[in-house]
């Protein structure tokens, strides 16, 4: 976890106030930091379900810290994932999944590839603003954008919560003026951090559905386990054994391995076949 805060800090600190000054060439840096928002949003991931830390108020503390450094409030990217674990590849929650009934792959394409390419990080960040509104707007919007094949009424509805909405207005405070510190500091290399961030959103976007991508529909506990290599299996924190995750989600990273091993140690794929498969597009929900 300290390894993350070190790079955020070098990245959003040391390198635009000290580094970039004395040579602009320092900025070719940001082109491996940019990967590592796969662990980042790993330890955001542990944080979420409260295997960061074995002590949960500080287990909550460290995931809001590390979810400021991903550009994010933690309670957004908690409640959107914990309704993922339980919408998963039902109606409400199937993200390349759409229906020849009412739609077609052309209507389908466009905000799907937005969402793969980068948008699904993009939505993340924007999810800040959401700390404008009062709560009974975040009510109203819920109930606007209630909708059997959305999650977005019963997200929006949580948020709207007293305890959420005041953690959603801290950390979007913290994201605001981190980055807005960040940017300034860059100066009139602020476009190398552009650049950073856009990376950062094709690492995170990406990969984000592989796991799912036309698996079995109905099926919440349903994902693959992908193939890496063991560095890259320990770099992205086990999160290619997502299929184990998904039946034991209180499981932390370290304990994936074993469990995985336990039930047969089977891979579905690989994980860079199941990355690029996805650029097929939109899928046909009887296919």
């Amino acid at each position: 976890m300290c390894p993350a805060f070190a790079v955020g800090l070098c990245q959003l600190v040391a390198l635009p106030l000290w580094l970039l000054p004395a040579d602009p060439a320092w900025g070719w840096v940001l082109v491996p930091l940019a990967l590592t928002a796969t662990p980042l949003w790993s330890l955001v991931h542990e944080g979420i379900h409260g295997t960061l830390l074995a002590d949960r108020p500080w287990n909550d503390r460290c995931g809001r810290a590390l979810a400021v450094l991903h550009g994010a409030p933690f309670v957004v990217l908690k409640t959107g994932h914990l309704l993922h674990h339980r919408y998963n590849r039902t109606l409400r929650e199937r993200t390349e999944v759409y229906d020849a009934r009412t739609t077609t792959w052309a209507k389908a394409a466009p905000g799907y590839y937005a969402r793969l390419l980068g948008g699904l990080y993009l939505m993340e960040c924007t999810s800040v603003l959401l700390a404008l509104l009062p709560a009974k707007v975040l009510r109203r919007l819920a109930r606007t954008a209630e909708a059997p094949d959305t999650v977005a009424g019963p997200l929006l509805d949580r948020l709207a919560r007293p305890q959420a909405l005041r953690q959603l207005r801290a950390d979007a405070a913290a994201v605001a003026a981190l980055y807005a510190a960040a940017f300034a500091a860059y100066g009139e290399h602020a476009w190398m951090l552009c650049a950073a961030l856009a990376g950062r959103a094709l690492v995170v976007s990406l990969p984000d559905n592989a796991y799912h991508y036309a698996t079995p529909l109905d099926a919440p506990l349903q994902a693959m386990n992908l193939r890496l290599p063991r560095p890259l299996e320990a770099f992205a924190l086990g999160f290619n054994l997502h299929g184990v995750h998904h039946r034991h989600p209180g499981l932390p990273w370290s304990a994936l391995r074993a469990r995985f091993a336990r039930e047969g140690g089977r891979y579905d794929l690989g994980w860079v076949p199941a990355v690029s498969r996805q650029l097929r597009g939109p899928v046909r929900a009887d296919r």
